[in-house]
């Protein structure tokens, strides 16, 4: 008799407990901003790991914002500059994902056959004429322009982009050193001596230093000039039109027309794209 009484205490008592209600910690999702610039810290991340292996006789400089009255924001970002005893890397780092459609004679290339970007190669140009104004001009003739993606991409560019002998080389990010050392090895081969001695290098990179702009508000003002060019762009972006008959097209139909070699470069309505061959 005791034991069922006490049992029946304890049925009571387990009735009487509240129940704990299960709570789930939710984080907060991350804006595809956030997550872009996740990412882009990430593939800088692996970039740095790589320029720090290089051998001592090279020096490199990261994020870079000198003056250049030629671009629009007054000022030229460049990602990395690499200082070796035969040449001068400007490095210029891309956070797509897709298929990379471009050529030398584009000034516009396509991710994935449909979002536009400014061909690289011409940014890294204006980047390294900012550089060039900077140091002596027995230096101007030594720079290699880089340009690393992730490998989240593909590559469908001209082939000299690969070809190590080019001063204009298209890289994934993992190999970027692999790419440098090789031409560093091609240019060792041609010159027999370096280009650039111990002082020269440090002279360089000391004249590189100095015209860094570290000011957080300019950094600042430059960022949003970017952003406002962007959206500028975006919004004066003409209607496209055939090439023969000055029809206007879709964005989709000027996007295949781009992104096919087969019309150059240039841009057709439906009619007229079976007229190309």
């Amino acid at each position: 008799m005791l034991l069922f009484l006490n049992f029946l205490k304890k049925k009571k008592k387990n009735e009487t407990k509240p129940k704990q209600a299960n709570v789930t910690s939710s984080k907060p999702k991350k804006t595809s901003e956030q997550v872009a610039t996740r990412k882009g810290e990430i593939g800088e991340y692996k970039i740095d790991i790589q320029l720090d292996q290089l051998p001592k006789d090279c020096r490199y400089l990261s994020d870079l914002l000198v003056k250049n009255p030629k671009a629009k924001s007054g000022y030229s970002q460049i990602d990395h500059v690499v200082l070796t005893p035969y040449g001068i890397f400007a490095i210029e780092t891309k956070n797509y994902q897709g298929t990379i459609y471009g050529g030398k004679d584009r000034k516009t290339w396509l991710i994935n056959g449909k979002f536009k970007m400014m061909n690289p190669f011409v940014q890294n140009y204006g980047h390294i004429k900012a550089l060039t104004s900077i140091i002596d001009e027995k230096y101007h003739d030594l720079f290699i322009s880089m340009v690393s993606f992730t490998k989240r991409c593909t590559f469908k560019v001209d082939l000299d982009y690969r070809k190590i002998a080019s001063n204009e080389l298209i890289v994934y990010d993992i190999e970027l050193s692999d790419f440098i050392h090789r031409k560093v090895s091609v240019l060792k081969l041609q010159y027999k001596k370096p280009l650039l001695n111990k002082q020269d290098v440090s002279d360089i990179y000391n004249a590189f230093s100095k015209a860094n702009i570290s000011d957080p508000e300019i950094r600042e003002e430059h960022k949003q000039a970017l952003q406002a060019k962007t959206t500028s762009d975006k919004i004066t972006s003409p209607q496209a039109t055939c090439s023969i008959c000055n029809k206007a097209v879709s964005e989709k139909v000027k996007t295949y027309c781009l992104s096919n070699k087969k019309f150059n470069g240039k841009i057709y309505c439906f009619d007229h794209q079976k007229t190309v061959r």
